[in-house]
């Protein structure tokens, strides 16, 4: 040391040769002592040499233009895409801040360490200064490193104006050192980021917490509140049910509850979460277990039970990264010291970047959508209003969003945008417990029993088709229901946890509910039957199509002109705005406009999807069926859909008869039929309803005749014997014509025994 200041200190350093000397020779500095003639004598070689300051030009041309400030960080960051620049460390403000200058445009830039936090030399509003335990150390192992060397740094990002980047050395990373020794923590919030891989992050914060080294020295790790084994397990998504031990777990991953509609793409994350989960085997990783909350703890916040959180996959996808990824959820920030958070947590903080990046979801820009959904389930009123439009629909689809009961269901109609409260036909499940003015009502035995059958085989699920059948006093519906072509009553049935509207009770079914039944004896009750009589009220139809089943199609020749209008309105559009070809995707149970075999365009319903090439379609207006290419279909036009004209073909039989067994027998009978009244103008009546449709008398516009009577004097079909006594005089007519025309089918037998 040469001279001692009050607060400079000057002095020599040597290598091998002393450093001034150096930088003097090589004209790099000047010397200020004339005294020194060493020096002196180094410079006058230098300036003869021209070397460093001494050259022409005074050295201009080495002169750096330092950029200071950057005007929008966040656009420089972007623009150098994650790309490694060459840089030099020129300060060491704590372990994990540095300022670089970046080469060659010469940035001289402030940069954070992604992912990671280093104690710090806190500066109070009094001016003092705090020292954090260990922030001179982590200070020095950075600065021992860094300065002054020649690195390379990945501008990751620029949250706020701070620079997030990664320093590259070739003796290795200096986050992942930092955070080995003890010297620094991971932090969640830039962890997203880090583009070398965070994983190896956290094992190096973990190797130091095991060691126990600098600020972990007094760490204690949490410890495991559940067996191994029962971390992991495969699960269907219902109820989760351990497969293993056959366990009820219940796991909040994608809590179930009623859809808020109003809430910004809560429809759309539940139903994404549905239509991906539900019914399916997953994987589920137990995470950790949120102990029980009570009210005084959460400061007044109602006391939550005890919760296993857990980490789901299905084909290796994790389904909570899904949903942040494409905007449907937001990942929780937890404080930095509670360890109890997802195994996968960088993965999630990932997602959520790329989708704020990308603008999707909760992210977007874009106006948020909005769902608008009639709640009729708790009002009579509106369900009955209601009523007529949903059995006009026919066969619907719906999701069944909760289950009150073994057969009492509220359903989402996504087409109708309704919600209903809805039972099922022909069956009454055991009530559970109620809350009762007079205090808790009792559940009946199997009660729980029923609801958990129930729910297994249609919660969340998607039923079709569905029937509406009536509506109670209460704002229900009675219906039956579908759902994989399993009808719910009859498997309801089948396990013995229902009690019959219809008196079915009375089967001995020794199962469950009836575990303990004992048939009564039978009483004999007199049948009470009222006398009616035959009414004849013909109206005029068209008949449009006939089936090898001997059933017809007709249309009301009354509502005959609203449906030309209609058809003409509907190609008139057609042909100002020609739908595209192939742009339609056909699904069953959809209405659409096909084009038939005459080039012209019908109203049409999908019935059967077997490939693009083969669409099965029923020509809702005229009754007959056709097999087409998908490109022959296009999308129905609201304003000329089933709401705006019914559709006009109604099936119907031939009342009193039967259809020949024969397959010859039956051909000859539909030729007949066939050439009388195909595409004529006939009367009809309606005598009894069928099972599948109306059986009805048709006569002929002009003379009045039987067609069924007709079918019968020429012996092509046989009587039906009905025994109702109104309807007594018909048959005993046809039994006689029958009776006298004994030709071709009653040759080979006597029609009446």
């Amino acid at each position: 040391i040469e001279n001692k200041g009050r607060l400079k200190r000057s002095c020599l350093i040597f290598v091998v040769n002393s450093v001034v000397c150096n930088l003097i020779f090589t004209g790099l500095s000047a010397c200020f002592s004339p005294e020194q003639a060493r020096l002196c004598d180094l410079e006058d070689q230098a300036k003869a040499a021209k070397k460093g300051l001494w050259t022409e030009g005074g050295g201009a041309h080495t002169v750096r233009d330092l950029k200071y400030t950057i005007e929008n960080p966040r656009n420089f960051v972007d623009s150098i895409h994650q790309k490694p620049v060459n840089a030099i460390i020129e300060h060491v403000r704590d372990g994990c801040i540095v300022r670089a200058l970046l080469l060659p445009d010469y940035y001289l830039v402030t940069v954070m360490l992604s992912g990671i936090k280093c104690p710090t030399f806190k500066r109070e509003a009094d001016g003092s200064e705090t020292i954090e335990p260990f922030s001179a150390e982590a200070k020095f192992f950075t600065e021992s490193r860094l300065l002054q060397r020649d690195v390379q740094i990945i501008l990751e990002s620029c949250p706020n104006q701070v620079i997030l980047g990664t320093i590259l050395h070739p003796n290795g990373n200096i986050t992942e050192l930092l955070l080995k020794e003890g010297f620094a923590r991971c932090v969640d919030w830039s962890m997203a980021v880090y583009t070398q891989g965070a994983e190896k992050l956290r094992a190096a914060e973990r190797s130091a917490k095991e060691r126990k080294v600098r600020i972990w020295k007094d760490y204690v790790a949490p410890t495991a509140n559940m067996d191994q084994k029962d971390r992991q397990f495969v699960a269907k998504l219902s109820q989760c049910h351990n497969i293993i031990s056959n366990d009820l777990k219940q796991i909040h991953v994608n809590k179930r509850f009623r859809p808020l509609y109003d809430i910004p793409y809560m429809f759309e994350a539940r139903e994404f979460l549905r239509k991906k989960l539900i019914g399916k085997k997953v994987n589920v990783t137990v995470d950790y277990i949120r102990a029980a909350t009570s009210a005084m703890e959460t400061g007044g916040v109602p006391a939550f039970p005890e919760r296993t959180c857990a980490t789901v996959t299905i084909g290796g996808i994790n389904i909570a990264e899904a949903l942040v990824s494409k905007g449907l959820a937001t990942v929780i920030r937890y404080r930095q010291d509670d360890d109890q958070r997802s195994s996968h947590y960088d993965e999630l903080l990932a997602a959520e970047a790329r989708a704020i990046k990308n603008g999707k979801g909760l992210h977007s820009k874009k106006e948020v959508p909005i769902h608008r959904v009639a709640d009729i389930s708790g009002e009579t009123q509106k369900a009955k209003q209601f009523l007529p439009f949903l059995q006009r629909a026919g066969r619907s689809e719906a999701v069944v969003e909760y289950v009150f009961s073994g057969s009492r269901l509220k359903l989402y109609m996504p087409k109708e945008t309704c919600l209903i409260t809805f039972l099922l036909a022909g069956i009454e499940c055991p009530r559970g417990s109620r809350n009762m003015p007079s205090g808790m009502q009792v559940a009946e035995p199997y009660s729980e029993e029923a609801t958990i059958f129930t729910k297994e085989l249609v919660l969340q699920r998607e039923v079709r088709p569905l029937q509406i059948c009536s509506c109670h006093l209460q704002p229900v519906s009675v219906a039956l229901v579908f759902t994989s072509l399993k009808w719910v009553a009859m498997w309801l049935w089948c396990i013995g946890n229902y009690r019959s509207c219809f008196k079915l009770w009375k089967m001995c079914v020794y199962r469950q509910l009836w575990a303990n039944y004992e048939e009564k004896p039978k009483e004999e009750v007199a049948q009470l039957t009222e006398e009616k009589e035959r009414v004849a009220k013909y109206r005029a139809v068209y008949v449009t199509e006939i089936t090898d089943g001997l059933h017809f199609f007709a249309q009301d020749v009354e509502t005959g002109t609203k449906l030309e209008s209609l058809m003409e309105s509907m190609r008139g559009e057609i042909a100002a705005q020609p739908p595209v070809e192939g742009s339609f995707t056909p699904r069953r149970g959809d209405f659409c406009i096909a084009k038939f075999g005459d080039g012209e365009w019908y109203r049409a319903r999908i019935e059967k999807v077997e490939s693009p090439a083969k669409v099965h379609v029923y020509y809702i207006d005229y009754g007959n069926r056709e097999i087409l290419s998908s490109t022959r279909l296009a999308a129905l036009p609201p304003a000329f859909s089933t709401r705006t004209l019914l559709p006009q073909a109604t099936e119907y039989t031939f009342a009193f008869i039967q259809v020949p067994q024969d397959e010859d027998a039956r051909t000859d009978a539909v030729d007949s039929v066939v050439r009388d009244i195909q595409n004529t103008q006939c009367l009809l009546n309606v005598e009894y309803s069928g099972i599948v449709c109306p059986h009805v008398t048709l006569q002929f516009a002009d003379s009045k005749d039987d067609v069924g009577l007709g079918l019968v004097k020429e012996g092509l079909v046989m009587v039906d014997v009905r025994k109702e006594k109104h309807l007594q005089k018909m048959v005993s007519d046809k039994h006689a014509h029958a009776s006298n025309t004994r030709t071709q089918i009653v040759r080979v037998e006597p029609l009446v025994r």
